[in-house]
């Protein structure tokens, strides 16, 4: 099933997400380091890394509901989808309590702010899972005609796909 949020020929979702996820992952990596070495610039950069990765994740949101809304009813991969964004909302929740939970620049995060933050990292395993599984085992947001020697998506129409 072809996207219906593309540019270039590929689709935004796909292309946006990987920000928000790689953000928020972070995030976690600079707490960590504050919980190890106690730097209040570690939990700053943590919480800027939430804040940017909240906002890249609402800015993906809206590509991600057309093609899911494209996505024929009573389907394996509506259902899988629906998991997807609802666990992705979800994320989205954890991590923005968190930040606000942190205070203005958050240098001294609470035991709260931190499990949010990890409990929505743990979440977005789950969810980026159910992302690959609407992708690469059910085909969502893959052109007709994909295939190892596929034309460039620049250069216009995908040959029919072969056997």
């Amino acid at each position: 099933m072809e996207s219906r949020a593309k540019v270039l020929g590929h689709p935004v979702h796909q292309m946006l997400i990987v920000f928000p996820l790689g953000l928020l992952a972070t995030s976690v990596m600079f707490d960590i380091g504050w919980l190890i070495r106690d730097r209040a610039d570690l939990a700053m950069v943590a919480w800027w890394l939430i804040v940017g990765g909240v906002i890249g994740a609402l800015v993906a949101t809206p590509f991600g509901t057309i093609d899911w809304l494209a996505i024929p009813r009573g389907t394996r991969a509506r259902r899988v989808g629906a998991l997807h964004g609802l666990g992705n909302g979800g994320v989205v929740l954890l991590f923005a309590a968190s930040a606000w939970l942190r205070g203005e620049y958050g240098v001294e995060p609470s035991a709260l702010a931190l499990g949010l933050s990890f409990a929505g990292v743990a979440l977005s395993l789950v969810t980026a899972w159910l992302g690959s599984e609407l992708v690469d085992r059910l085909g969502v947001g893959v052109s007709p005609g994909a295939g190892l020697d596929a034309p460039s998506s620049l250069h216009g129409e995908l040959p029919p796909r072969r056997a």
